[in-house]
């Protein structure tokens, strides 16, 4: 991949309905080069698809964070379920490293992700927690 290749893949983060005669405007390159170069990156695995940001993937639960989550023995697969039927909860990671789960919060109040977070420390078998708050998105 060259520098053609980043700019391109930047150009259609930003807009990823942004036309091929656009996309050469904006590169400096003929329409033709774009094209090839989106069906080699797609051929190649570095463009997987194209997706619309909608007003509520950002609006929906507002007060969003991460929760990192240590958990005793092999407690894991229970405590995923245990998360998973919070409403608050988007998805469970496992990880590896210092902690053994990475859950993805989101809630309308910090009073209701609070809350939740009380929750899940309550769960048997999670020892420790590690919250960190999301405080602004940007997306390419």
């Amino acid at each position: 991949m060259d520098d053609l290749d980043g700019r391109l893949l930047a150009a259609l983060a930003a807009d990823g309905r942004a036309s091929v005669s656009a996309l050469a405007a904006e590169l400096g390159v003929t329409r033709a080069t774009v094209r090839a170069r989106m069906a080699r990156l797609t051929e190649a695995g570095e463009i997987l698809g194209f997706r619309a940001v909608l007003r509520g993937d950002l609006a929906d639960r507002p007060v969003r964070g991460v929760v990192s989550i240590e958990v005793e023995g092999t407690g894991a697969p229970r405590i995923t379920r245990s998360l998973l039927a919070l409403p608050e909860v988007i998805a469970v990671h496992s990880t590896h490293g210092r902690w053994d789960l990475v859950a993805e919060l989101g809630a309308d109040t910090l009073e209701a992700l609070d809350a939740a977070l009380g929750r899940i420390r309550r769960i048997d078998g999670v020892s420790r927690s590690e919250t960190s708050l999301y405080l602004s998105t940007r997306r390419r």
